[in-house]
C-alpha cells in the first residue's frame, strides 16, 4: 500500500500541521513528546519541493524555532527548555480550541441563507464645523509654508544677506605679503583678523593651495614660512 503523503496546501499554518502530527503519532496534546514531534516536523519540512518554498515561509520559521528548542534541550538543567516546552504547548491548545470552536460554528451555518448587500456610500460633511483661534491658523499656515520664524526682521537676516564674500586669491595674496615681511608666523595669526565667516574659510583654503602648490611649508609647531625664501637662502 503506497505511503500517504500530503502537500504545504492541506494545513492551514505550521500550528495546524504539528496538530496532524500529534493526532497522527496518537500523543495526549498535554503531555506532548518534544523531540519526536520535532523530527517528525523537520522530517515533513524536508520534504517540500523547491517549488512550494515560496508560499511556505511561516513552516520553514517554525522549524527554525524547533531546531532552536532542540539545541537548548541538549543543555544541562536549562530552564529555556522548559519554558519553550510550555510556550509550544500552550500555542496548541489555544488553536486546538479556535479551532474547533471554528468547526462548530460552520456546522451551524450550514443550510442557513446568507444575504449581503451592497455597502452603501457615505456622504462625508463638506463643511468643516471646527473653530481655532486665528494665532493658531496662522501659524499652521506658516509651518506649511517652512516660515516657523519671523522674516519682517530685518536687523537679524540683513547681515546675512549683505556680508562680503572674500576669495580665497586676495587671501593667498595676504598670506604671501605677510610672510615676505616676516618668514616665519604662526598658522593661528592669519585667522586672528578674520572678519567673517567667509574670510577664514577664504583664509583656510588660501593656505592649502600654497601648500599644494609647494609655495610655503608648516612644521609641526603651526609655523608657516616661505618655502621658495628658504631654497633661495640657502643657495
Amino acid at each position: 500500500m503506497a505511503e500517504i503523503t500530503y502537500k504545504i496546501n492541506d494545513f492551514e499554518g505550521p500550528l495546524d500541521l504539528l496538530l496532524h502530527l500529534i493526532a497522527k503519532h496518537k500523543m495526549q496534546l498535554f503531555d506532548i513528546q518534544i523531540y519526536q514531534l520535532i523530527d517528525q516536523y523537520l522530517s515533513f519540512i524536508g520534504e517540500i519541493g523547491p517549488d512550494q518554498l515560496e508560499p511556505t515561509s511561516e513552516f520553514v520559521e517554525m522549524a527554525a524555532r524547533l531546531v532552536y528548542m532542540k539545541s537548548v534541550a541538549l543543555l544541562p538543567r536549562s530552564e529555556e527548555k522548559e519554558e519553550l516546552e510550555r510556550e509550544l504547548t500552550g500555542r496548541l491548545i489555544e488553536y486546538s480550541l479556535c479551532k474547533l470552536a471554528a468547526e462548530r460554528l460552520r456546522d451551524r451555518s450550514e443550510g442557513i441563507n446568507f444575504f449581503v448587500r451592497e455597502p452603501m456610500r457615505i456622504k462625508l460633511p463638506k463643511d468643516y464645523n471646527r473653530k481655532h483661534d486665528p494665532a493658531v491658523l496662522l501659524e499652521a499656515f506658516k509651518a506649511i509654508q517652512g516660515r516657523n520664524r519671523p522674516f519682517s526682521d530685518v536687523e537679524r537676516f540683513e547681515p546675512l544677506v549683505s556680508s562680503p564674500v572674500v576669495s580665497v586669491e586676495s587671501r593667498v595674496i595676504h598670506i604671501l605679503g605677510s610672510l615676505r615681511r616676516k618668514n616665519g608666523v604662526y598658522i593661528g595669526d592669519f585667522f586672528k583678523n578674520s572678519a567673517s565667516r567667509s574670510e577664514t574659510v577664504a583664509t583656510f583654503l588660501g593656505i592649502l593651495e600654497l601648500i599644494r602648490n609647494g609655495r610655503i611649508m608648516v612644521d609641526d609647531d603651526g609655523v608657516v614660512t616661505n618655502k621658495g625664501k628658504e631654497e633661495s637662502n640657502d643657495e
